[in-house]
C-alpha cells in the first residue's frame, strides 16, 4: 500500500478513504496510520500552524475592506501591460461610442485565478463595469459574442452589428482558470474535466493545453470583427502566454492583463481611457508560435539559430511593455565601491508629453566562465515615476551575490573576469552597455 511505502498524505485519490476498512481487514495497522499522522502533524508544528490556532476575528472582518480594494486596484493598474498601440489609438477619448465584446468582457470569475471562492455580487469589477464608469450608458454596447470554449452558444452576428454601430471595438478574449462552479472538483480543489459540460476553464490544476491558440470560436470572433473595419482593441485575460500573433498583426491595440483580480476591470478601463499610464512589463516571453517552446530570454550561449519557417525571436520579449510616453537613457556610470561591489547609475528622461513610469532593467553577462552562462540575466530593476520633461538619476548596487555562479563542483563562487552590464527597457531593448571586472 501507498501508506506502507511512506506516502503519508493523499491529495487527490480516494484510497485513503478506505483506510478504516483496510484496518478491519488487517491490510494496514493503526500504528502505521499513527506514524503517518505523526509525521504530518510534526511538519505542521514546524511550520507554526499551531502557534495561533484561532482566527483573529478583527483581522478577518477587515478582509475585503475599502483599504484592501484600494490595494487590489493599485496592483491591477500596475500589471496591465500594453503590447501594441498602432497610431496611438490609446488612450481613448471619453466622447466615443464603444462596443464591448468577448467572453472575458463581463465574466466575474474569469477575472480571477484558480482556487477562487464564490464572490458576492458587485465585489468583482469586470471590463464592462470599468468601461461603463468612464462613458455615458448610451455610449456603451455589450455583446458577449462567444464563450471561451463552448462553440454551440455564440452570437457573433450580434457582435458584428454592435461593432458597426460603434466608433471603437474593445474585445476581451483569452482563457480562464477560475472556479466557475459549473465544473466538478476533487476534495483537494483540483478540477475534474467533464465532457458533458463546457466550462470556460482552460488553465489551472487539471487543465492542460496542447496549443496556445484561442479556444472555442474566439479567433473567428476576432477576425469577423476585424472585417467591419472598425478600430479594434484586444485585451487578453490569461494565465499562460497565449499565441497573440494574429492580434499583434491586425489589432490596433493589444493589452494583456493576466488574471487581474477583483479590481481588474476598473484598472483596464483606467488604462484604456488614459487615467492611468500603463507601465506593466512582461514577466515572460510571449512566443510567436508554439513550435518555439520553450522560449525564454536567459538562454545559455550561443544564441539559437532561426527556424526554417520563422525567426527564433519571441513575439514579445521578457521585460517588454509600452507606455503612453517615451523615455531616453544616458550617462551610464559604473564605479567600484569595494571588492566585487559596484555602483551603477544612469539618467532616464521622460521625452514624451505625459507623466509616466519607466521600468529600468539591469542585466548581467559573465563574459568568460568555467560553466556556460546565460547570454543575459536580469539582476535588478526599478519602477520609477518620471514627470514629462524630467530627468531622474537611477542607481543600482551590484554585489558579490549578483556575480556568483555554480561551478562544475556545484559550488557557489565568483570567478575573476569581465561582466557585461546591460541596462534597458526590455531584454531585447538594451539602451546602455558597460563593463565591470570581478576579483
Amino acid at each position: 500500500m501507498a501508506l506502507q511505502a511512506g506516502v503519508d498524505e493523499d491529495l487527490g485519490g480516494k484510497a485513503f478513504g478506505e483506510l478504516a476498512d483496510a484496518v478491519r481487514k488487517g491490510l494496514v495497522s493503526e500504528s502505521e496510520i499513527d506514524v503517518a499522522c505523526g509525521r504530518i502533524l510534526t511538519k505542521k508544528f514546524e511550520m507554526g500552524l499551531f502557534d495561533h490556532p484561532y482566527v483573529d476575528v478583527k483581522a478577518a472582518k477587515e478582509v475585503g475592506s475599502k483599504a484592501h480594494e484600494a490595494i487590489a486596484l493599485d496592483a491591477a493598474r500596475k500589471l496591465v501591460t500594453l503590447l501594441k498601440n498602432q497610431n496611438h489609438i490609446l488612450p481613448l477619448r471619453k466622447d466615443i461610442r464603444v462596443a464591448v465584446i468577448g467572453p472575458n468582457a463581463d465574466n466575474v470569475y474569469n477575472m480571477l485565478g484558480d482556487y477562487t471562492s464564490p464572490q458576492p455580487d458587485g465585489k468583482v469589477k469586470t471590463i464592462l463595469t470599468g468601461i461603463r464608469s468612464k462613458l455615458p450608458e448610451a455610449n456603451v454596447t455589450y455583446v458577449k459574442g462567444c464563450a471561451v470554449r463552448d462553440t454551440a452558444h455564440c452570437d457573433i452576428a450580434a457582435a458584428v452589428e454592435a461593432a458597426r454601430q460603434a466608433d471603437v471595438v474593445i474585445v476581451a478574449v483569452g482563457g480562464s482558470s477560475a472556479r466557475d462552479f459549473k465544473t466538478s472538483y476533487k476534495a483537494t480543489g483540483a478540477a475534474e474535466a467533464d465532457i458533458r459540460s463546457v466550462s470556460d476553464m482552460d488553465c489551472g490544476e487539471g487543465y492542460d493545453r496542447a496549443t496556445l491558440s484561442l479556444l472555442g470560436r474566439q479567433q473567428e470572433l476576432l477576425e469577423t470583427l476585424h472585417r467591419t473595419g472598425k478600430p479594434m482593441v484586444v485585451v487578453y485575460i490569461e494565465g499562460r502566454p497565449m499565441d497573440k500573433s494574429w492580434a499583434a498583426g491586425h489589432a490596433d491595440a493589444l493589452l494583456t492583463a493576466y488574471y487581474p483580480g477583483q479590481e481588474g476591470g476598473q484598472a483596464i478601463a483606467d488604462v484604456l481611457f488614459g487615467d492611468v499610464n500603463p507601465a506593466g512589463r512582461l514577466p515572460i516571453s510571449v512566443p510567436a508560435h508554439i513550435g518555439q517552446l520553450p522560449v525564454y530570454y536567459n538562454k545559455r550561449a550561443p544564441l539559437p539559430h532561426n527556424y526554417v519557417e520563422m525567426t527564433a525571436k519571441p513575439l514579445y520579449a521578457f521585460g517588454y511593455g509600452l507606455s503612453y510616453t517615451t523615455f531616453g537613457y544616458a550617462n551610464l556610470q559604473i564605479k567600484k565601491a569595494g571588492k566585487n561591489l559596484f555602483k551603477v547609475s544612469l539618467d532616464v528622461t521622460n521625452t514624451g508629453d505625459r507623466d509616466g513610469e519607466e521600468v529600468v532593467q539591469l542585466y548581467l553577462h559573465d563574459q568568460v566562465a568555467s560553466v556556460v552562462q546565460p547570454v543575459m540575466q536580469l539582476k535588478h530593476f526599478a519602477r520609477v515615476a518620471i514627470a514629462k520633461g524630467e530627468t531622474r538619476k537611477i542607481e543600482f548596487t551590484i554585489t558579490e551575490e549578483d556575480l556568483r555562479i555554480i561551478n562544475r563542483d556545484m559550488q557557489s563562487v565568483v570567478e575573476p573576469g569581465d561582466f557585461e552590464v546591460m541596462v534597458g527597457a526590455a531584454s531585447d531593448d538594451i539602451r546602455l552597455r558597460g563593463m565591470l571586472t570581478a576579483e
